[in-house]
């Protein structure tokens, strides 16, 4: 789903510490809120003045009962492990799937046609969207949409944002594009097969089937029509690839790898990047960035526009190039050449913090330490390896926070 809208989270086992914060947060949560009830009577009061009709009303709230725990325990849980790159892409592409999508596409080949024609999106790209969200269609969430945005709309975190959805989906619900008991999704209220939030589906869902409602749970024209739809208001570019696989000279500057840095295509080829097989780039004016999913040691790519727009839909990095090389595989593309040699041991949660920490002790500011690795983290990261000596890819590994460890004793 598309992530500029809520990060999702992944739930793991549950620690006891967490155990205690969340019995102590529903503690608080039940003394401080206002009933439940009496909550969802003003929500209908909010709905009836925003022109949803009554009789939506009255069939749709009297399906949704008091919060969900299980929606409350999967918003507010933390993953154990941050996940390697090569996990994600291994738990991502596999040969029945990218079978699979090849099937898919040949069987659909007429309204895909129509599709990219109509959007400027590349049928494969859509049929790799598809794979990653819901499994071409398998599992699109069992939740009732109304019943897990109700339960985060009314836990006082996010209510603002959650509140909006709510009240969208309602809206969608009384266009009488889905009927209440089938608009089913994620538990944080993410909807059919390209897994759209309902704010979404508002601004970009499409009725490709021109039957006069849209239904992404079913309705394949309305799904790739949708999705497309989607990444063309987003700056998808009929004419361009994702990007590709390179390989980097020796002594390659790291500073000039990440999505802040862009350079044409001739630019790269003239600084000695090649493609993964060793042959040049080539001279073009398209414009790339380097992404080092796995630091310096890792494979690296160049990427392009569409690798950016995929952002828009997830702001993941490792999404997106898992987008673009399923894509491309679907098509007869390669694998991935050049992994490391030996496999990388993801970090912990509390290895991350250990690392912020670290970072903070030897007056590199990450602020507080909480076990993400953003933005933030990453440039204190290359401002330590560069005072190090080390390649400044700005990449958390195990060996740089054993490294940061040994130099903390010895001090």
């Amino acid at each position: 789903m598309p992530s500029f809208l809520i990060k999702f989270l992944q739930p793991k086992k549950l620690t006891i510490s967490f155990i205690l914060f969340a019995f102590l947060s529903a503690g608080s949560f039940a003394q401080e809120q206002q009933p439940f009830a009496e909550w969802l009577a003003e929500l209908r009061s909010e709905a009836l003045a925003q022109g949803i009709s009554e009789s939506l009303l009255d069939e749709a709230l009297s399906t949704i009962e008091e919060p969900i725990p299980r929606v409350i325990e999967l918003d507010q849980s933390q993953p154990e492990f941050v996940q390697t790159f090569s996990n994600y892409m291994n738990n991502r592409i596999s040969q029945a799937r990218i079978e699979r999508g090849q099937a898919l596409l040949e069987e659909h080949s007429e309204l895909f046609s129509r599709i990219s024609r109509e959007y400027g999106v590349q049928a494969h790209y859509l049929v790799s969207f598809w794979a990653l969200e819901s499994n071409f269609g398998d599992f699109t969430g069992g939740f009732s949409v109304l019943n897990a945005l109700a339960t985060l709309a009314y836990d006082p975190r996010r209510s603002g944002f959650f509140r909006n959805e709510l009240l969208t989906a309602l809206k969608i619900l009384d266009a009488g594009h889905i009927s209440v008991e089938n608009m089913s999704g994620s538990w944080a209220g993410a909807m059919g097969q390209c897994q759209f939030m309902p704010s979404t589906f508002d601004r970009y869902a499409v009725d490709g089937d021109n039957d006069g409602r849209i239904d992404i749970w079913n309705s394949l024209p309305d799904i790739f029509a949708s999705a497309a739809n989607f990444l063309s208001k987003s700056g998808w570019r009929p004419d361009e690839r994702w990007g590709r696989e390179v390989m980097l000279p020796q002594g390659f500057d790291f500073t000039q790898s990440g999505t802040g840095i862009r350079k044409t295509v001739s630019k790269w080829n003239e600084l000695g990047v090649k493609r993964a097989d060793g042959s040049p780039l080539g001279n073009a004016s398209l414009e790339g960035s380097i992404i080092l999913p796995a630091g310096a040691s890792g494979p690296a790519f160049l990427a392009y526009n569409n690798f950016r727009t995929t952002m828009v839909w997830n702001l993941s990095t490792y999404y997106a190039i898992s987008v673009g090389h399923l894509a491309d595989r679907f098509v007869g593309g390669e694998e991935i050449q050049h992994w490391p040699d030996t496999e990388e041991r993801a970090l912990s949660r509390d290895e991350v913090i250990e690392l912020q920490s670290l970072l903070n002790s030897m007056g590199i500011d990450v602020g507080a330490p909480d076990g993400i690795l953003g933005s933030r983290t990453r440039g204190a990261i290359r401002a330590f390896q560069e005072e190090s000596g080390l390649p400044t890819d700005g990449y958390a590994s195990y060996e740089l926070l054993d490294m940061m460890r040994v130099m903390a004793i010895s001090e």
